[in-house]
């Protein structure tokens, strides 16, 4: 955690995310989109989740290193997010549009529900199929706690089952991505720094 906090010292803005999948997904849009983010001076920086996010602020925010900072969040984790903003400066009792004209962008519900939806779920079976992980992902959905489930929902919990399986779908999913279709909170995160 530290080391990559670290890393950001030759940067001129930082985008905290969640974890290692979020940054995969962010850099791999960028190139996408044309963009060198590392020439840019721009480091996504996992925090080893959200909890952490207030020591990430201290160190680069406004009473730390004075970086323009950004960042990408999971629904379910506001809160963390909106307490860490305030603790380091950033205003109280920010709303979710405040937040995102800070730099900090919602995934409704994560980063794998938003680009199940964007991608499809059809042609993320497709990705899934391509790589050779079609057969484990039907004896999961056989599985009794996914059986009645849609799927996209099983969709979704697959691909955080096996460690590195969620940054290896980042990246083909955004890779797999029609660049009209990208989730706004992805986007909106580019688009600010």
């Amino acid at each position: 955690m530290l080391l990559d906090a670290m890393v950001a010292r030759d940067a001129r803005t930082v985008v905290l995310v969640e974890g290692e999948s979020d940054r995969v997904a962010l850099e791999t849009l960028a190139v996408r989109r044309g963009r060198d983010l590392a020439a840019e001076s721009v480091r996504v920086v996992p925090m080893g989740g959200v909890t952490n996010i207030g020591h990430f602020l201290d160190l680069l925010g406004p009473a730390g290193q004075g970086l323009r900072l950004a960042g990408l969040y999971d629904h379910a984790e506001e809160g963390y997010v909106r307490r860490g903003l305030h603790r380091a400066g950033y205003g109280a009792e920010l709303s979710r549009d405040a937040m995102a004209a800070l730099g900090f962008h919602v995934c409704v519900a994560d980063l794998e529900d938003e680009l199940i939806r964007a991608v499809g779920v059809e042609a993320v079976q497709g990705v899934v199929a391509a790589e050779g992980e079609l057969r484990s992902f039907r004896l999961f959905q056989r599985q009794p706690a996914q059986q009645g489930r849609p799927v996209d929902a099983q969709l979704r919990r697959f691909l955080g089952t096996r460690s590195g399986r969620k940054s290896v779908y980042a990246r083909l999913l955004v890779d797999e991505l029609d660049l009209d279709r990208v989730p706004r909170s992805l986007d909106g995160v580019l688009a600010c720094v």
